[in-house]
């Protein structure tokens, strides 16, 4: 007796198992990592209470700590060490209550977060590694790179908490992409300059990294898009569509001092895609070059003085030292200052 298989349902199946089988597989070591965080959370909260009952706290807190892992890291290995131990008692002094913790984040992340003094810094790190999935290396590389500091040279404390919160969609591109970007993923060698087509190539070879650098929403959409007008060709380096902004994003690499001849290039290339490329329902194509080096008042006066679309951000190929990038944001808001006076 012959059977026949419907084979396009039968792949279905076989397709919707697979996935049963991941979500089970995700769920259970999501659920485990969880337990182990809220075994870290009660061991530090046991601890705090054990060290309030003694007057000098700071001293009998260290010989507590140090005797406790003395007597139970033989038995349950190194998860248990003195500096473990004091991250505990510090996660649970930073998290007070247990409610308040998440489900979605682990201890690696939790451990990159209590690392963090400011309280509404560490609030936004610990949205955006919600909303956004980031595993403990993505989070990592975000608070390293100073995320927030440089989402904070174009807007204020208020608006970025409000949008990791989810109180409002950003509106305008300075609201999430960064200035400058720090693309020391692409594991470029140190060397004094690049070809634009190579450092293009190595961003497609790492388009999820870069795409999680630019920012919330963001889609690939071409390489090197062909755009014809009558007889002249030109190419655009990268296309991108960013579905909270709803718009189009055009990108231009420039390896060299950005000119003015840059900026018309690029503006050429936006208002192709608003008048032939872009719906009615979307906003306004963005245009960003990404350069080494830039002339503040060049661009100022290359574009319009209404212009919110055009954007030259620099970027970083190498991650710098956190000093060297506090010194180098606190230097552009000091630039900015200065233009507002």
């Amino acid at each position: 007796m012959s059977v026949e298989i419907d084979k396009y349902k039968f792949n279905t199946l076989v397709s919707d198992v697979k996935e049963i089988i991941s979500s089970a597989r995700q769920q259970a070591v999501r659920s485990v990592d969880f337990s182990r965080v809220q075994m870290y959370w009660h061991i530090g909260r046991r601890i705090f209470v054990e060290e309030q009952e003694e007057k000098d706290r700071a001293e009998y807190g260290t010989y507590l700590i140090k005797n406790l892992a003395r007597q139970i890291e033989p038995e349950y290995g190194s998860g248990f060490s003195v500096r473990q131990l004091e991250l505990c008692r510090q996660f649970y002094r930073t998290y007070p209550i247990a409610n308040a913790l998440r489900a979605q984040l682990n201890w690696t992340q939790y451990k990159k977060l209590i690392s963090i003094d400011d309280g509404d810094k560490r609030e936004y790190y610990e949205l955006e590694a919600v909303n956004n999935g980031w595993n403990g290396r993505e989070l990592e590389r975000q608070v390293d790179s100073l995320l927030y500091e440089r989402l904070l040279l174009s807007n204020d404390k208020e608006a970025v908490l409000a949008v990791a919160r989810g109180q409002r969609i950003p509106e305008a591109p300075e609201e999430i992409i960064k200035n400058p970007m720090v693309l020391e993923f692409l594991g470029l060698e140190r060397k004094a300059g690049y070809y634009e087509r190579d450092l293009e190539s190595s961003i497609i070879s790492h388009l999820a990294d870069f795409l999680l650098e630019m920012g919330k929403g963001f889609t690939f959409v071409a390489r090197q898009k062909r755009i014809l007008l009558e007889d002249d060709e030109f190419f655009a380096d990268l296309v991108l569509y960013n579905r909270l902004l709803k718009s189009f994003v055009i990108i231009e690499i420039k390896t060299g001092k950005l000119t003015h001849q840059d900026i018309g290039q690029l503006q050429t290339y936006v208002n192709y895609y608003d008048r032939c490329e872009k719906t009615a329902d979307e906003n306004p194509t963005i245009g960003i070059l990404l350069c080494t080096n830039k002339n503040d008042t060049l661009v100022k006066m290359a574009l319009p003085l209404d212009n919110t679309t055009i954007l030259a951000n620099e970027y970083r190929l190498y991650l710098p030292s956190a000093d060297e990038l506090v010194k180098e944001v606190d230097v552009v808001k000091a630039k900015i200052a200065g233009i507002e006076e």
